[in-house]
């Protein structure tokens, strides 16, 4: 099969690239490489792959052969990545997805899964987070830049869903860690080990409090291959994720005696729209999916404190 996938390059969509390699497929990167890195790339059968360094907001994808699947991953995914990248954040989820469903819509592409965010439910107030919730989102804090533009590639992907009745599915991706992530991305995983392998202080945004759910990146593209290969899901949004929840503080304290670190844990002002928690209902991804997330957070981490290991020491 031939697949498209944009933003290829990324933490996420590299892991993808490599799932779908090894299953025999032809795989289309498009992948401008603003915030991905062409080193992900590096350890995957060549011979399979195209990579097309281009941004998706421009490049014409009716240059490409005819194409099965596609996914659009293409987007700074990371608070400072999209902070610092805020119209190419935007450009990305709004006229990227357009070029997409547009070679769907014109018969280039047969199926497409749509990368969105748990930063579409924003800070919410439901506990758990069900596809159903609408959110509680600032449409404009310091992250609508992402939040939003992930809404409205959502409510693009639904209205050419709607009107032509295009086989279309929306995976909304909770926090997700594992190798290949950018050591200057932010998120809390990397940056938490990062500073305790150089026995930094651990620095906590907030009390610690506040909640996340990790799921690790091949427990991830296990979920969005399914949602991509499984039939009768056309105009389906679903969450993916692990339901696991942790304290930032728990996280923290994990890292630490993981790596038998030294650091001290310290805490600072948390920033604006932080969401105070942040746990998927991954049951309708279990019914219709079969999927159930099977690497545990100390197991994850095991496996991805060597990668920082060793990129910190390039």
């Amino acid at each position: 099969m031939n697949i498209l996938i944009t933003g290829g390059a990324g933490f996420i969509g590299s892991h993808l690239v490599k799932l779908h390699l090894n299953k025999g497929d032809n795989v289309f990167v498009v992948d401008n490489l603003i915030t991905g890195n062409i080193n992900n790339l590096n350890d995957t059968h060549k011979e399979k792959l195209t990579f097309i360094n281009k941004d998706v907001v421009t490049y014409n994808l009716k240059d490409l052969p005819s194409i099965d699947f596609s996914y659009a991953l293409a987007s700074p995914a990371s608070p400072i990545q999209y902070k610092k990248y805020k119209i190419e954040t935007m450009l990305a989820n709004s006229l990227g997805t357009y070029h997409l469903l547009e070679l769907l819509k014109n018969r280039g592409c047969k199926r497409m899964v749509l990368a969105s965010t748990s930063e579409v439910y924003g800070d919410p107030l439901e506990h758990p987070q069900k596809e159903t919730y609408f959110g509680n989102v600032n449409p404009i804090g310091e992250r609508s830049c992402y939040d939003e533009a992930k809404r409205y590639a959502e409510a693009l992907a639904m209205s050419y869903f709607q009107s032509f009745n295009l086989d279309i599915r929306i995976a909304r991706i909770f926090n997700t860690y594992g190798p290949n992530m950018e050591l200057n991305d932010g998120r809390v995983v990397s940056n938490f080990i990062i500073q305790a392998l150089k026995n930094d202080d651990i620095t906590i945004y907030g009390n610690g409090l506040q909640t996340r759910s990790f799921c690790y990146v091949s427990d991830l593209v296990t979920g969005l291959y399914k949602l991509q290969t499984t039939q009768n899901l056309s105009g389906q949004a679903i969450n993916l994720g692990n339901p696991e929840e942790k304290t930032v503080s728990e996280l923290a304290l994990l890292i630490k005696n993981l790596t038998n670190s030294s650091s001290k844990i310290t805490y600072n002002e948390i920033g604006g729209d932080d969401p105070k928690k942040r746990k998927p209902d991954i049951t309708k991804a279990t019914e219709k999916l079969n999927f159930q997330p099977i690497v545990s957070l100390n197991e994850g981490l095991a496996k991805t404190i060597p990668y920082f290991k060793e990129k910190i020491r390039l």
